[in-house]
């Protein structure tokens, strides 16, 4: 899928590091790119997380460090009432780095740095998150060294690589437009019965070419992301309401009851009855 270009910081003048807090009612499917490195720390919301050909779930506490031009976007599980999606965003340029790339003291950044080409997620955000938390308030010099404290602590831990080291990253960011408008489609429409070639028509290709296309540059097969969607949503109604696990399974857009269980086993290892209860007790 082709990512959108995302300008940071218009014009000439552009800092090379902005660090800024965010609150938003949900996030939504935007499939984007950019030449800076992004460090983003999710405080409270949870749901996929999409790095160049990884496909996840994430939960309250996700952080990832994003190298340039790779294409991403993380879609939260549900719109809560009187809820908000709050979260950390540090991005800044690699040419803060380049004055100091051949001193031994940077050498442990400069590897991170070049480690996270294709993403990498910290499992245990805890030590980082009142740093993080800081750095969006702090200014000028401050700012920068606390950037240099936080990526020389993230030094020392081993990341976990997200896109494959196949993912080619020049070729999916030519596909970003079309990608955001077949996603953008599911995502309205998920709940109605959705087919392969209803997904191609609407950026022009042949259904052979598009479940291609679609494998190449999310890492999943297009009927396994609508599932997931659908599997979400169900999620939600299942630990928010007390509809019937039949009314839930048609109204995340699964016609039949038996292929609804199967497939929720498959993504969550337990039936509907049992997340349910789990997540009430």
């Amino acid at each position: 899928m082709k990512a959108e270009l995302e300008k940071i910081v218009p014009g000439n003048d552009k800092p090379v590091l902005v660090a800024y807090p965010m609150s938003l009612p949900y996030l939504e499917f935007y499939w984007h790119h950019h030449p800076e490195y992004e460090l983003t720390f999710k405080i409270n919301v949870s749901g996929k997380r999409i790095v160049g050909d990884s496909y996840e779930e994430f939960e309250p506490g996700d952080l990832v460090l994003i190298g340039p031009d790779l294409p991403h976007t993380w879609v939260s599980d549900k719109k809560v009432k009187d809820k908000s999606c709050d979260f950390v965003v540090i991005q800044f340029s690699g040419s803060l780095f380049n004055s100091f790339t051949g001193l031994p003291e940077f050498e442990n950044i400069k590897r991170l740095l070049q480690s996270c080409r294709h993403g990498l997620h910290f499992k245990n955000s805890k030590p980082f998150k009142d740093l993080i938390l800081s750095l969006p308030g702090k200014s000028g010099v401050e700012k920068i060294t606390g950037l240099i404290d936080l990526l020389n602590q993230l030094s020392q831990q081993k990341g976990r690589k997200l896109a494959s080291a196949e993912y080619d990253i020049s070729q999916a960011k030519n596909s970003e437009p079309r990608i955001n408008k077949v996603c953008t489609y599911v995502e309205q429409n998920f709940a109605k019965p959705i087919t392969i070639n209803d997904a191609a028509s609407i950026i022009n290709i042949s259904p052979s070419a598009f479940c291609k296309f679609f494998k190449r540059a999310t890492g999943k097969t297009f009927s396994d992301y609508v599932n997931d969607l659908r599997v979400g949503y169900a999620c939600y109604q299942l630990i928010e309401t007390d509809k019937q696990i039949s009314s839930i399974a048609r109204s995340a857009g699964f016609e039949s009851l038996t292929y609804f269980n199967r497939v929720f086993a498959r993504k969550k290892h337990s039936t509907p009855r049992e997340f349910r209860n789990e997540a009430v007790y």
